[in-house]
Order: structure tokens, then sequence, then C-alpha cells
């Protein structure tokens, strides 16, 4: 059995290449990293090291290689032969890996191959149908009638933090440090023909609870423990979300997002909850030291309308769930700075230049912002920008209770 990952960055290598590697697959790794294929292609494994507090377990992934995508008929080649597939790219790539993927599926069509799952690990809502769009740019009228029969595309939700580490000098460079979590949930109505044998997948169906779940609970409370971990000055999320005002604030934005998704989707709001605290307990992993500046890189992308910031603001709104804790995630991100970070710098720029409201419109890609919030964002902004965190978390509390009626 062949599986071919479409990505050999750290989620790839560290969590979907481990688990297709412990299922029994031969896996190959598409990515146009030169250094990555070669070392993949010399060493045939690599090690994974599951961090903890109480010790570190290694995981020897085997049984990989690696294909240079730059050649797209290669990666077609690999596609064309592959059991199952996945994709871990990232959101802004998928367009680029469309075409040869579309090769390889042609390919298969004409030879009348079994159905191809292709696992979509990526952070994007409906990323199937994104994913679909592009690659029906480069398929034939025909290709595209009888696309249903011949290729699944399967949305994930990836849950395994994986931090990007320096590496020592002389360290392989395939290790990949992670977290003992290690399930991965997949939408079950995605998959054509059988579910593809794969160690610690849970296909679930309807599957918006966990991509709402994973993107609204689990990538908000992170994106915003890291922009308000800066403020403070701390490099580790471990350090930010240990800070017992910084929690107290994720933990109120966290269970505004479980109140929406358990409105949105049926599910159970004691279980989104318990999810959402033991997630604070996975933040709180030292020996994983994932920092702040990785989380909080890129506030361009997370303060999208389908994101994880604004998206959560918009699904609270949709429920009329109180939104000011979301208020804040949103000063802090347009708050953040990090001259290594030109997305960071280029929306302070937008601000300095449009004004706080019409920069956050224009980058969320959305009206949909009642005025009473952004004069709430506005004024949170001001108190960040004044230094003074510990008045916008009380402004915050404050306009809650007064909002919350006497009965």
């Amino acid at each position: 059995m062949k599986a071919v990952i479409y990505g050999a960055g750290n989620i790839g290598r560290g969590f979907i290449g481990q688990l297709m590697s412990q299922s029994g697959y031969e896996v190959v790794f598409l990515d146009i990293a030169e250094a990555v294929i070669d070392r993949l292609n010399q060493d045939h494994h690599y090690p994974v090291v599951v961090v903890g507090d109480d010790g570190d377990q290694v995981i020897d992934v085997t049984n990989v290689s690696g294909v240079n995508s730059k050649d797209e008929e290669a990666a077609a080649k690999q596609i064309f032969e592959a059991d199952v597939m996945a994709t871990s790219v990232g959101v802004n790539v998928l367009k680029f890996i469309a075409r040869p993927v579309a090769k390889g599926i042609s390919a298969r069509i004409k030879a009348k191959r079994p159905p191809l799952n292709i696992l979509l690990c990526e952070n994007l809502i409906e990323a199937d149908r994104y994913l679909k769009g592009e690659l029906f740019k480069y398929l034939s009228e025909e290709e595209q009638k009888v696309f249903g029969q011949y290729v699944g595309l399967v949305e994930a939700s990836i849950g395994r933090m994986v931090p990007v580490l320096p590496k020592a000098e002389g360290e392989n460079p395939l290790k990949v440090c992670v977290e003992s979590f290690d399930i991965l949930h997949l939408d079950k109505a995605g998959f054509v023909g059988e579910i593809p044998p794969i160690k610690n997948i849970l296909p679930y169906a309807p599957f918006d609870y966990f991509i709402q779940r994973k993107l609204f609970i689990h990538n908000m409370c992170h994106a915003m423990t890291a922009y308000l971990g800066s403020l403070r000055g701390y490099e580790y999320i471990w350090e930010a979300v240990s800070d017992p005002e910084i929690r107290y604030c994720v933990l109120e934005a966290g269970t505004a997002a479980a109140r929406a998704i358990a409105a949105d989707t049926k599910g159970d709001l004691g279980d989104l909850l318990d999810f959402l605290n033991k997630l604070l307990f996975r933040f709180d992993n030292t020996a994983l030291q994932d920092t702040v500046e990785r989380v909080g890189r890129d506030p361009v992308r997370k303060l999208k309308a389908n994101d994880r910031l604004v998206g959560a603001f918009l699904l609270c709104k949709k429920h009329g769930i109180e939104t000011v804790w979301l208020d804040l995630a949103l000063a802090a991100a347009l708050s953040y700075r990090n001259k290594a970070d030109d997305k960071s710098m280029e929306i302070q720029r937008a601000v300095a230049a449009e004004g706080l409201k019409a920069a956050l419109i224009r980058y969320a890609g959305t009206e949909d912002f009642p005025e009473a919030d952004l004069e709430s964002i506005s004024v949170l902004y001001g108190m960040i920008a004044e230094g003074s965190f510990t008045a916008a978390m009380r402004y915050c509390a404050k306009t809650l209770a007064n909002r919350i009626p006497n009965k």
C-alpha cells in the first residue's frame, strides 16, 4: 500500500506521515524542499519526538521516501499509484498543487483506477470545495462529470500541535517534536468507497462540529494566547497561558465560541467545554517550547472572515452570544507587532493609514461588524496601545456584567 503526502513539513512528517507509516503504508512525500527530499531518500526513516513534562518518547517513522514536486510529471505519477493521499501544504499553497494533483487524477480516471481519497489536512473551512474548484480548472468536462466516482475530498481536523523548533548543529533535519495528542478527525461523508485503514483516525459526520471546534476553539484560543502573550513580552505559549489574566481571557473567549458551536451544530456543550479546558492544559506543555512568534505569525490570514478570530466572532453573532472577549482577541491581533513578520507590520501600516475600523473590515473581507463591537474593539485597542492590558480585561468583564440582565 502506498500513501502519498503532499507537503513534507512538520505536520506532514510529524503527524500524517507517522500515522500512515504506523498503518503499514509506504509513505512518499511530495515537496519542493530539496534538502528534505534528499534526506528522506538517503535515510528512509526519521524521528518523531513526543515531548512532555514527564519525559520524551522517540518514534522511528520508517518506509518513507520523497519526490521533488517541482517535477510535476513525477508528482502526478506518484498520485496515480497512490492508495491514499493527504495534503499538508498550507491554505495558500493548495492552488499551486492543483495542477499536478489534477494530472494524477486525470490519469487515474483514464485507467479506471480505484477511488483515491485525499485527506485535506489544512486549516480551512470547506477545504474540499475549495480544492475541487481548483482541480476543475485542469480537468476536462468529462473528467469533471465522473470526478465524484474516482476522488474523495476528505476534510480533516488537525488537533496535534507541532511547533517549529530550531535544530542544533549536526541534528537530523527531519526530526520533528510533537505533543502526545494523535487523533485525526476526518469527514466521514467525504470518502468514496471504503475508508482506508489508518491508525487513530476518527471518521465522523456531520463534520462541521469538528471543523468548527478546531478552528474556533483550538486555533482561536491559540492565536489569542499568542497575541495577549506578546503584549506582556512572553516568548513561549506556555508562559502566556500560565499568566492568570491571559488564561482567564482566553477561557472566556473559548467558552463563547463553544456555546456558538453547540448552537450551530447541536453538539454537546459540556464536551466542548471539556475540550477547551484540556486544550489550555495542552498549551501549558513547557517541553513543547512553542513560541508566541510562531503561533501569532501572519495575522492577515488569521483575521479573514472564515478563519479563527473573525470566524468565531461571526458565529457568536449568528447565535446571539456575547462577543466582548472576542472583541479583545481582535484588538490584540490588530495590535500585534513583530518586525520579523511582514504581515503584522502591514496591518500596523493599514491601521495608521485607514483607521482601525476600516482596516479590520478590509482584512476580514466583511462588513458584518455591529457598530457597538467596532467601537468596543477600538476602545480595547486604545487601552492596549497605552500598555494597559489589565484595564482592557476589566473593561470586558464590566461590559459583560452590564449586559447580563438582572433576574
